[in-house]
């Protein structure tokens, strides 16, 4: 088929080598050669070209420790080895024989029966798994038979053989539920273990290679082999999902979720199991003539741990975590691999929501401080455990009112603590100047190419900084957060319309439902000639002499032009009407005073909004809206 894309990703990584000879204490005259290996929990089994069986403790995969050798038979090479853990069983294929050993290796095998001539065999797996027994299929001869064992006290084992069909030619089996799958030089079928009914899913051509069958971490799909490429089928046969393409034909298959491994041809090879991606490829030197063996615990989900088994050497590899893979991701600045990554293991399941905030929030923070601002606040609000506190110190340079409610994450430590925007920028500027001229020296950087080939001015990185900051904090309003943190989005949030000059924006928050914190704003808006903003801000907060005073003093400085009116939309909400700002300045007034009960405050300003509006006085004197009416006295006046 066609080569693979070169692999850039340690889905695998190396913990140990070792030297079995060695480590069994045996004389280089009596060298070993591997034929076979499995993984249950953290034991490592081996078994040689001559007849021994060697069992090695991975409780510290990184630090192998030798525990035992167990001769079985000088003409006996070990072909297979089948853990049965809910028995406390090691069964062992050797030329043809089958064996018990328990786990340990503390006592001698003993055959189990008389069976002869045994080609393959597979335990079976199942879901919900009886914890004392277990069953497993084999092929003798022409017959595919049923062994059940059951474990008793005293550690007494009760087997049971019965047959389930008759086929001949049998390379490889496998056993899922009910199903028993067996591969011929011919083809593949299934037959049920309970009734023996057979049932053909395809047949191979004359040219194919070794037949191979895997179960696959689930306990619903089996992996059957065609040359390179695997058919993933369903418990009945059915083909799910996509086939794997593999580089090479496999002499063994792994599973390791959410990977598929598979060896052959001197090397290792790590595939996705959902799509089938190619992730890595680990070269393995070969001495002698023996196949390579790649191993891992067959429960496939919760296992960590493969063993790349040579003639003579055995290779301890780990998978790497989730968050290991994407954290080598950020550390290259590969911000797309992350991302493929995080969207990866967020379909698998092998990621945490928490997580996915975490990494959502680390990879907004690096995004920022590369001055890719609004791909930085679309991570941010991606994470539903970021605090809007988290960005305050981008606005306001500490200590500040809301200095204490920063939580003083680090993340994974990639990026530095947060600061004003303007050194952000500056910072990043130099970043990008320093990239400029290493780039004409020839140089690879990992500043984006986009800054390089046109990069902005500063004004313009501010601009944008601030807008996306704003379009953050304006979503953060939307959440129940703690009172002092949302005084602090909504004053920051004043802060930062303020310094767009988005003066719509600033009315708008202040005339409606908001808690800024006033002392904050007041001078502020009020240096900054905003006093329309600061009148409604005055109102908001039920400051109603504040308020009414800057209407007054804006009905009397208002020039003859006219102003938008913030209280009348058209029936698209587009603000249409226009009025001269004395008469918007007494309407605005005109709100307050209609709900005060305050006849001293209603008297000292009715007299300038009646000198504008005569209709406006009388209905702020015949108002129902307050709480307590005004006095007859107070309206005839």
């Amino acid at each position: 088929m066609g080569s693979q894309p070169p692999a850039s990703r340690a889905a695998l990584e190396h913990l140990a080598t070792l030297d079995p000879a060695a480590l069994a204490g045996l004389p280089v005259s009596s060298p070993l050669t591997v034929r076979s290996a499995a993984v249950s929990a953290h034991l490592l089994y081996l078994g040689t070209g001559g007849g021994k069986l060697l069992l090695f403790s991975l409780q510290d995969p990184s630090t192998p420790e030798f525990l035992r050798l167990l001769p079985i038979g000088a003409t006996l090479p070990v072909s297979a080895i089948v853990p049965l853990p809910s028995v406390a069983r090691l069964l062992v294929l050797a030329d043809g024989l089958l064996l018990l050993a328990d786990p340990l290796l503390s006592r001698p095998v003993r055959r189990l029966g008389s069976l002869r001539s045994v080609t393959a065999v597979a335990a079976r797996r199942v879901v919900l798994a009886d914890p004392s027994s277990c069953s497993v299929a084999i092929s003798v001869g022409k017959k595919l038979l049923r062994v059940d064992f059951t474990l008793h006290d005293a550690d007494e084992l009760d087997v049971q053989t019965r047959e389930i069909a008759s086929v001949e030619g049998v390379k490889a089996l496998a056993w899922v539920d009910d199903s028993v799958f067996v591969a011929t030089a011919t083809g593949y079928s299934l037959y049920s273990s309970t009734n023996g009914q057979g049932v053909d899913i395809f047949s191979l051509p004359e040219s194919a290679g070794h037949p191979r069958v895997k179960p696959l971490s689930g306990g619903d799909e089996v992996m059957l082999l065609v040359d390179n490429v695997g058919v993933v089928v369903d418990r009945f046969g059915q083909p799910v999902g996509s086939s794997l393409v593999f580089s090479t034909t496999p002499d063994y298959i792994a599973e390791v979720f959410p990977y598929v491994i598979v060896a052959g041809d001197s090397k290792v090879d790590v595939y996705r199991r959902r799509n089938a991606a190619h992730l890595q490829t680990i070269p393995v030197a070969r001495t002698g003539q023996g196949v390579l063996i790649v191993a891992g615990d067959d429960d496939g989900i919760d296992t960590e741990l493969v063993v790349i088994a040579t003639t003579y050497k055995v290779f301890c590899y780990r998978k790497v975590s989730a968050l290991e893979q994407i954290k080598a991701s950020l550390r290259r600045k590969n911000y797309k691999e992350a991302i493929s990554l995080l969207e990866e293991f967020e379909s698998d399941g092998e990621i945490s929501k928490d997580m996915i905030s975490f990494v959502h929030a680390q990879l907004g923070f690096l995004l920022f401080f590369d001055l890719r601002f609004e791909d930085a606040v679309n991570h941010f609000l991606l994470s539903e455990t970021m605090q809007p506190s988290e960005v305050f110190p981008f606005i306001m340079r500490d200590p500040n009112r809301w200095s204490d409610l920063v939580p003083r994450k680090r993340y994974w430590g990639l990026h530095p603590p947060p600061k004003p925007l303007e050194e952000v920028i500056d910072d990043g500027l130099v970043t990008v100047q320093q990239a400029l001229f290493l780039k004409k020296a020839g140089v690879d950087t990992v500043v984006d190419e986009d800054f390089l080939s046109n990069p902005p001015s500063r004004a313009d990185l501010l601009e944008l900084a601030i807008r996306n900051i704003i379009r953050y904090l304006c979503a953060s309003r939307m959440k129940n957060l703690p009172s002092p943190e949302m005084e602090g989005v909504d004053t920051l949030l004043m802060y930062l319309y303020r310094a767009l000059h988005l003066v719509d924006d600033m009315e708008k928050l202040a005339s409606s439902q908001n808690s800024c914190i006033v002392d904050e704003l007041e001078s502020l808006l009020d240096d900054s000639g905003h006093l329309r903003t600061l009148a409604f801000l005055y109102g908001s907060k039920g400051m109603c002499s504040k308020a009414l005073s800057i209407w007054r003093v804006l009905a009397r400085n208002y020039s003859a032009g006219l102003w938008k009116d913030l209280s009348e939309n058209d029936s698209c909400g587009t603000l249409v009407t226009k009025r001269s700002g004395e008469e918007i300045a007494a309407v605005e007034a005109a709100k307050i005073l209609k709900a005060l009960s305050d006849e001293d405050l209603v008297l000292e300003h009715l007299g300038w909004v009646a000198d504008i509006d005569q209709d406006l006085a009388i209905a702020v004197l015949t108002s129902e809206t307050r709480e307590n009416q005004l006095s007859p006295g107070c309206c005839f006046c």
